[in-house]
């Protein structure tokens, strides 16, 4: 049985920090942005995923995605949830977004051989959430989908790809290897990665 005050509290803190500070909305479209990290905690929770990690699933964009004034850190994480949720959420976080899109998406696929079970989890649900989004929007719209996004089509597929596989290569028998091959394969039968 998950412990549903933590969830919730999780909850209220991704909902202030992604909506009500910042009305922040999903890349192209009218779609708050909160629906990404509440899906990806239903993604956690319905494999069995501990409350932890559900959180973290919750939580993952807050320190990424927080602005200056109301600024989160792994610190107001690990007061409020405890170290184990603000380990994963920093683990999952692109620290330094100056660097050129390339060069962070590089390190990204590079933190994730370290990650523990628990990280590459809630990593995991991420990129399925995000992937299954940016696929059927790509199916209903076309290419004007990626006119949102900092890099081309070729380059955001081919970042997804490398993720999936250092995931996969991390933990073969992750739960949701089966989804992440499942989408990886959409991506190479449907779409040319040059």
């Amino acid at each position: 049985m998950h412990q549903i005050s933590k969830i919730q509290k999780a909850i209220k803190f991704a909902v202030k920090t992604h909506e009500v500070y910042q009305k922040q909305k999903r890349k192209g479209k009218d779609v708050s942005y909160i629906t990404h990290p509440l899906t990806v905690g239903i993604i956690l929770s319905r494999i069995g995923a501990s409350d932890d990690v559900v959180c973290a699933g919750i939580l993952h964009d807050t320190i990424e995605d927080s602005i200056p004034e109301k600024k989160v850190n792994f610190e107001m994480l690990e007061q409020r949830f405890g170290t184990d949720v603000a380990q994963m959420v920093l683990d999952v976080t692109e620290t330094d977004k100056t660097l050129p899109w390339e060069e962070r998406k590089k390190q990204a696929v590079e933190h994730v051989k370290k990650f523990s079970h628990d990280s590459l989890l809630v990593k995991s649900a991420d990129v399925i959430s995000n992937l299954a989004e940016i696929l059927d929007d790509y199916a209903r719209y076309g290419e004007q989908v990626f006119s949102h996004f900092n890099a081309p089509k070729e380059k955001n597929f081919e970042y997804k790809l490398k993720v999936i596989a250092a995931i996969l290569k991390r933990w073969p028998a992750n739960p949701v290897a089966g989804e992440l091959r499942r989408l990886a394969g959409k991506i190479k039968k449907s779409i040319i990665i040059i």
